[in-house]
């Protein structure tokens, strides 16, 4: 692995080939996990597949396929695919299309936990009121945990099978691995809880437990929070302590740097413009009031700037020894530039890339003007019908043309 350093002599080229654990990417940049809203009934869809072509195609070494549950009770949201056998064939075609486009392709593996309160069980760390699903959230037992373990190797057996070149592992935004992580939602007692090694367990676990079964055929990865962004949540040097414990058992090829909560906090990771008004009307109606008088404390402004994850990720970057992917505000390929002096392996692009689905390819052309982003966070309030950039006509977003799907 790179030795940790805090800036280059000679600074790695964005462009260039790189090695992600046993995967060869002809790149730096990653499409990172944005959870599109196109696989209709749980399934890989046509509109699905020609999402992640259209990132293949305009440039990048990796797109991802965002988010899929390791078990029915683990969806965040409708829709989402649950990796079982059903879903082999049509994974097969979506990673043989990226792969004919010239890119790697890598699934995102997760349980929903806590964020799935409005849709499963809400299995979390332990039992909490939720107001704004007037709900409890139920405390996964042991039973509970040890299945979730072995799922997540089911799901990851199958993605390689159906010829993924990647895994990240979800560990972050809320979801049931990071609320574990978490002192404000993991109040347990109990060998899951406690002490960052206690609640780091079940991360530590589902990681050994994935490379288990896919040995060195696959790179795996994870996002992991730096900070919850929440008032006693996971914050940096806890993170910190969790990111050694996982560097140190040897499980993973990178880990993906990020922040916030879709539970709690959720702009604390996309910053920028607050799409209040879209948000509510994207939600089902039963859920509208509640969001009108409690969304502005869910959704917390943060001003927009360009690399604002950088500040925190340096604190990681100087400490492991493991690649590591920044993400958060890369809109020029100056930032990106600056990512590869301070010594991070890897980029990782949401937004600009559903602005320009082919930015990586402009820029390597020679066209090396800022993306076109202006991080008025719109696209947010899309993801259950398909998300998108408002701002690009209909017939050039990434996927089928509405009349098709």
């Amino acid at each position: 692995m790179p030795s940790a350093v805090s800036s280059r002599e000679v600074a790695v080229d964005p462009f260039s080939p790189a090695h992600l654990g046993p995967v060869r990417l002809k790149n730096r940049f990653i499409k990172a996990a944005t959870f599109e809203g196109r696989a209709r009934g749980g399934v890989v869809t046509e509109d699905l597949i020609e999402f992640h072509r259209a990132f293949a195609e305009g440039g990048v070494g990796l797109t991802t396929l965002a988010y899929c549950a390791v078990s029915d009770d683990g969806r965040g949201a409708p829709h989402e695919i649950v990796v079982n056998e059903g879903c082999l064939p049509g994974l097969r075609v979506l990673a043989d299309t990226v792969h004919h486009a010239g890119a790697a392709v890598s699934i995102q593996l997760g349980h929903a936990g806590p964020v799935g309160v409005t849709l499963g069980l809400g299995l979390a760390p332990s039992r909490r009121w939720v107001g704004r699903a007037l709900r409890f959230l139920r405390e996964a037992s042991e039973e509970d945990l040890r299945r979730i373990v072995r799922n997540f190797g089911k799901a990851a057996t199958l993605a390689l099978d159906a010829g993924f070149d990647a895994i990240e592992l979800h560990f972050g935004h809320g979801y049931l691995v990071s609320a574990f992580l978490s002192p404000r939602l993991n109040k347990r007692r109990d060998a899951w809880g406690g002490t960052v090694q206690g609640r780091a367990r079940l991360a530590r676990e589902i990681a050994a437990h994935v490379r288990q079964q896919v040995g060195q055929a696959m790179a795996v990865t994870a996002k992991l929070n730096m900070s919850d962004g929440v008032k006693g949540g996971l914050a940096v040097e806890e993170s910190l302590e969790v990111a050694r414990l996982l560097e140190s058992d040897g499980h993973l090829d990178a880990l993906e740097l990020s922040g916030g909560s879709s539970f709690e906090n959720p702009m604390y990771l996309f910053r920028g413009d607050v799409p209040l008004a879209e948000m509510a009307a994207s939600v089902p109606p039963w859920l509208r009031l509640g969001f009108w008088l409690f969304g502005r404390r869910f959704l917390r402004a943060y001003p927009f700037e360009e690399l604002f994850f950088l500040p925190l990720a340096r604190r990681f970057r100087a400490t492991l020894r493991l690649p590591l992917i920044l993400l958060g505000g890369l809109n020029r390929l100056s930032s990106v530039r600056t990512a590869m002096q301070e010594g991070f392996d890897f980029v990782a692009m949401g937004r600009a890339l559903l602005r320009e689905p082919n930015l990586i390819a402009r820029w390597a052309r020679g066209d090396t003007s800022d993306g076109l982003c202006i991080h008025c966070n719109k696209c947010m309030a899309t993801i259950y019908r398909g998300t998108h950039c408002v701002l690009v006509p209909p017939e050039e977003r990434p996927g089928l043309p509405l009349g098709h799907r």
